[in-house]
């Protein structure tokens, strides 16, 4: 099927039997020995208290056209056949894209016939989503919501969080806390299938900085590490090509490791979770490019 234009926020010149019970409490923070990824801020004592950087909108109209780029769409089709896979999802089966972005991986998964739910606390970039899966003419519930507290009376069959989207709370028990309500929103012996950065992979590709041209702009990125590769500190500089304007942003993702991560689920009620290097199961090791973990509640 031809795939048409798909949308981002700025305008266009811009994946039971014989399960274990496993323990429900999490493990101490200080058996990870992280530090706070936000010097000299205050963490909040409680979700609401302040706002992240991933909450301003403004910031998903510069960078969505330069994250979710023509090959990152690409490639969403292959993706959402894998997930699928995975989950032994059949025609009708409800799935819950948890922090859904533009909708890169909802509508494909609609387009392969599951009902599928997209949830997302930037009101635009759920906008761009309804706005592409109309194009494709399919439909998406679409829903406004901070993952740190979504809860639905409707468990899913599956629920996928994808493209490096969780790490970037300013505390570990905010990602917990993700983590916790995404479980509680899938069935027993439903699946929940995670792509991201490790701090594995993020040690073998790290690099210092590069720049490119991509939606009309020069993109300048830099680098570091924060702690003892806790946490990958990125700064975004963005020219625009033809004004010469510029804008820049720096944000924190805290980096777990595949057996800190694995953890994690387990605590906080997955009974089982497998580590691969990629949606074809490959292997978690040297050769990994990403890590694809595959959970079952």
């Amino acid at each position: 099927m031809a795939k048409k234009t798909k949308k981002t926020t700025a305008p266009a010149d811009a994946q039971k039997n014989g399960r274990t019970t496993r323990p429900r409490t999490l493990p101490a923070d200080d058996a990870f020995t992280f530090q706070p990824l936000v010097p000299n801020t205050p963490a909040p004592n409680a979700v609401g208290q302040k706002k992240s950087w991933f909450e301003n909108e403004d910031f998903w109209k510069n960078y969505g056209p330069i994250m979710f780029d023509s090959a990152h769409w690409a490639e969403a089709p292959g993706v959402a056949a894998a997930v699928q896979k995975i989950a032994g999802l059949k025609k009708g089966a409800r799935i819950l894209d948890a922090g859904c972005g533009p909708g890169r991986i909802s509508v494909e998964l609609a387009l392969l016939g599951l009902d599928v739910t997209g949830v997302d606390i930037i009101q635009a970039e759920l906008d761009a989503a309804a706005e592409t899966a109309d194009d494709e003419g399919v439909d998406i519930a679409l829903v406004n919501a901070d993952l740190r507290t979504y809860t639905t009376d409707r468990p899913f069959d599956a629920a996928v969080n994808l493209y490096t989207s969780f790490g970037y709370c300013d505390t570990m028990e905010e990602d917990v806390q993700i983590l916790r309500h995404i479980c509680g929103a899938i069935k027993d012996d439903g699946w929940f299938i995670m792509e991201m950065t490790s701090r594995e992979i993020a040690v073998r590709y790290f690099t210092p900085g590069e720049w490119f041209e991509r939606a009309g702009k020069t993109v300048l990125t830099e680098f570091t590490v924060e702690g003892a590769w806790e946490g990958l500190r990125s700064r975004w500089v963005l020219i625009d090509n033809k004004t010469g304007g510029r804008i820049e942003h720096e944000f924190v993702q805290r980096l777990y490791s595949a057996v800190e991560l694995k953890r994690l689920l387990l605590g906080v009620g997955f009974s089982s979770a497998e580590v691969y290097g990629d949606f074809a199961f490959a292997p978690y090791n040297e050769n990994a490019k990403t890590m694809v973990i595959v959970a079952r509640k």
